[in-house]
C-alpha cells in the first residue's frame, strides 16, 4: 500500500477528522473510504484492524484510530 486509507462513517466526527487528515498529510496521499456508502469495504477495514472509525491506516499498515466516532458493529448496523 503506498497511501493511507481514511475509514470513516459519514457523522460529523468523522467528516472533520476526514478534513484535518487530508490537510495535514495531502489529498493525494489518502484514499477516502465512506464505509456508510461503500459497504463492500468494511470487510478490508477490518482485516485492517479497524476497530472503529473514524481511522487512517498507514502505508505500512499501522491502525490509527481518531476520535472515537462509531464502532465497526455501529457501522455495520
Amino acid at each position: 500500500m503506498s497511501k493511507s486509507i481514511f475509514y470513516h462513517a459519514g457523522c460529523p466526527v468523522c467528516v472533520s477528522a476526514e478534513h484535518d487528515i487530508v490537510n495535514l498529510v495531502g489529498a493525494s496521499n489518502v484514499d477516502i473510504v465512506h464505509l456508510g456508502s461503500e459497504t463492500s469495504k468494511i470487510s478490508e477495514a477490518e482485516r485492517a484492524g479497524v476497530k472503529s472509525v473514524p481511522a487512517l491506516v498507514t502505508p505500512n499498515g499501522n491502525v490509527l484510530h481518531i476520535n472515537f466516532g462509531a464502532s465497526m458493529e455501529d457501522v455495520k448496523g
